[in-house]
């Protein structure tokens, strides 16, 4: 590890980072560095500059990835060089509100039944029915299933904050055969190549995409969309929006408001409502 990617990752855990944040602005410095094959604190402002230009007319890169980068870039020269750069103001401001991919339930099943190693295929059960990111299912303990409270203790959630979500019983059930098989210790999804580490992250969305491609299903699905439809199945299931805000961990209801997109159940029940109310006209 070089002084400065050491540097970087302790100025991160400094400001409170979370560790798939840090990880993805170490990736953004790294891209920068290697696309000019020179260490990033000797690069010029305009040299940044024209990386994210590469980034936009070249790659294509979409307004989500471009706000990765320049905040992994931007953290390494301003917090960690020192060196502020007003070239940060420029570059992809705007969000763009996006309707979430939802897979249906009989979809969920379909791609959860294809996956073939137990471990991902546990970790990503969970992740759909307990509506975890990504990072809160591969690091979860064996301690942090409760199953006398039918609770899992999501520890170090985005912000650094901790939350207790339901446990259903089938995922409990699913749990118990799987712990007879592995046996895991601490870590409940243990990495196989690294002894004693939790599963990498990128590793059930290896697993996933494998699933998809031979599902059948015209999705662009990742493991976030298993998140995505676990809330709007709660939805669906007239669970009120304050206490899915809460099982999400999200911070503001507007967070959560983007589920409240119209889907074909929720049209289904709507149509009664509204067939009901204009009958006397």
């Amino acid at each position: 590890m070089t002084e400065l990617r050491r540097r970087m990752l302790e100025d991160m855990q400094l400001h409170g980072l979370a560790r798939g944040t840090q990880s993805v602005y170490v990736h953004a410095v790294q891209a920068l560095a290697e696309y000019y094959h020179r260490s990033p604190d000797q690069l010029t402002e305009e040299q940044v500059r024209q990386f994210f230009l590469h980034l936009i007319n070249r790659k294509q890169s979409s307004d989500g990835t471009l706000r990765t980068y320049r905040g992994g870039i931007q953290f390494f020269y301003t917090s960690t060089l020192q060196r502020p750069m007003p070239l940060f103001d420029l570059v992809a401001r705007k969000r763009r509100r996006r309707l979430p991919v939802v897979l249906s339930f009989e979809e969920v099943q379909r791609l959860l039944g294809l996956v073939q190693d137990p471990v991902a295929r546990m970790c990503l059960t969970l992740i759909y029915s307990c509506g975890l990111r990504v990072g809160e299912g591969t690091r979860l303990q064996v301690r942090d299933i409760d199953s006398g409270r039918m609770l899992v203790y999501v520890r170090y959630g985005k912000g650094g904050k901790d939350r207790y979500v339901p446990l259903p019983q089938r995922s409990l059930e699913l749990l118990r055969d799987y712990w007879r098989l592995k046996r895991p210790r601490p870590w409940l999804f243990p990495d196989r190549r690294q002894p004693g580490e939790p599963l990498d992250r990128q590793y059930p969305y290896k697993v996933l995409k494998a699933a998809l491609r031979v599902s059948g299903i015209p999705k662009n699905v990742n493991v976030h969309t298993l998140r995505h439809s676990y809330a709007t199945h709660l939805l669906e299931a007239k669970v009120d929006l304050r206490v899915i805000q809460e099982m999400l961990g999200h911070k503001s209801p507007k967070t959560t408001a983007v589920y409240t997109h119209l889907t074909p159940r929720i049209i289904a029940g709507l149509r009664t409502t509204l067939d009901g109310l204009m009958a006397p006209l």
